[in-house]
């Protein structure tokens, strides 16, 4: 029975100091629909702190991740289009080579065979090019026969055909045909000019048709930046006026480029779309494959802003406290975004002149 009593006890105590501490809050401040008024005697009006709204240079910005790449039009990996054995080497690390130069030269059957039809048609070409003329100078001086003519001129254009076709399946592996020496090996060359960035040639190495590249070529003086914009952005970069990029390999220097193209698709997986940023790199600190962040500043405009502090969040909406005298304040619901520091940019529900609670605004977050 003493146990019942005492517990009884505890929980009338209990229940009291509630009481107690919910008169005290109905004693600091009174809600009545959206409008909050603050007692005069309660410590709680001398916690909260008002500013005045006021517009200001703004820069629109938001960050993301970017990565390093090499534009592709100063970029190739060199491969032989034949299988075969290289049988010479024609480059080393970090050379600078022309488009054209030789990369690597390679013995190849096929390349002989292709190379021998090319000779074989070109040469049967001429043979039916001079008959051709055979043919028209008799019928000319009316010895020749008409059909034979006929004969003649069909045979020629078989011929070239033929030649064409041999001459096409050449340049195809961008083979020049001016270049061939009949019975010599393949020279392989640069189509691009740039830099010797990787080499695996290995001297009597047998390479087959769909081997891996051996050499590749850059022209890293200038690269992209690839940076990929979220869907909810992708209106804040149509008219952007700068961007910084910054290094994890580099930090503290800040990296300058400009918008090169922005896709016209979006990545459904991802919902975002990729934005090359083209930058100057004629001191070559930046590697394809390097990581960083990518800063996109808009053009300046005027807003208002204001602490991150100032803001009450419920639900999926925020608000703010707008003071109107005699230590009343209406919550106005206000769409924001992230600005610098711990400010936050007003993108509508406040005008400017208008006094807002600045710090104290949690004293308040649970008034209904």
């Amino acid at each position: 029975m003493r146990k019942y009593i005492c517990f009884l006890l505890i929980v009338t105590a209990v229940s009291s100091c509630k009481q107690k501490e919910d008169a005290k809050e109905s004693r600091d401040f009174t809600v009545q629909g959206d409008t909050i008024s603050v007692s005069k005697e309660s410590s709680l009006a001398g916690k909260l702190k008002t500013s005045v709204t006021f517009q200001e240079t703004y820069y629109p910005s938001f960050s993301t991740s970017g990565v390093v790449k090499a534009i592709p039009t100063k970029y190739a990996e060199i491969a032989s289009p034949f299988a075969g054995r290289i049988t010479k080497s024609l480059i080393r690390l970090g050379q600078r080579v022309a488009a054209g130069s030789p990369i690597f030269e390679i013995s190849s059957p096929e390349f002989f065979a292709t190379t021998k039809e090319y000779y074989q048609t070109k040469q049967e070409m001429i043979l039916a090019s001079k008959n051709l003329r055979r043919e028209k100078d008799l019928l000319q001086n009316k010895v020749g026969v008409k059909k034979e003519k006929e004969e003649a001129e069909l045979d020629y254009e078989l011929k070239k055909k033929d030649f064409e076709n041999a001459k096409a399946a050449l340049q195809v592996y961008r083979i020049n045909p001016n270049h061939l020496v009949f019975g010599h090996p393949l020279v392989v060359r640069s189509p691009i000019s740039g830099e010797v960035v990787k080499s695996s040639i290995v001297l009597g190495q047998y390479l087959k048709e769909d081997a891996e590249p051996v050499a590749i070529i850059a022209n890293l003086n200038e690269v992209w930046v690839v940076a990929h914009v979220k869907e909810k952005d992708v209106n804040l970069i149509r008219n952007l006026s700068n961007v910084g990029i910054s290094l994890v390999a580099l930090p503290g220097r800040n990296i300058h480029g400009k918008i090169y193209h922005i896709s016209e698709m979006m990545d459904e997986d991802t919902r975002s779309v990729e934005v090359l940023i083209e930058c100057n790199n004629a001191n070559r600190l930046m590697k394809p494959g390097m990581y960083g962040t990518v800063k996109l500043t808009d053009t300046p405009t005027s807003k208002i802003l204001i602490p991150s502090s100032a803001v009450l969040q419920e639900e999926d909406d925020n608000y703010v406290l707008v003071s109107i005298g005699n230590n009343k304040y209406v919550k106005r619901k206000v769409t924001t975004a992230s600005a610098t520091g711990d400010r936050l940019v007003v993108l509508s529900g406040l005008n400017s002149g208008e006094h807002i609670v600045t710090e104290g605004t949690f004293y308040l977050n649970d008034a209904r």
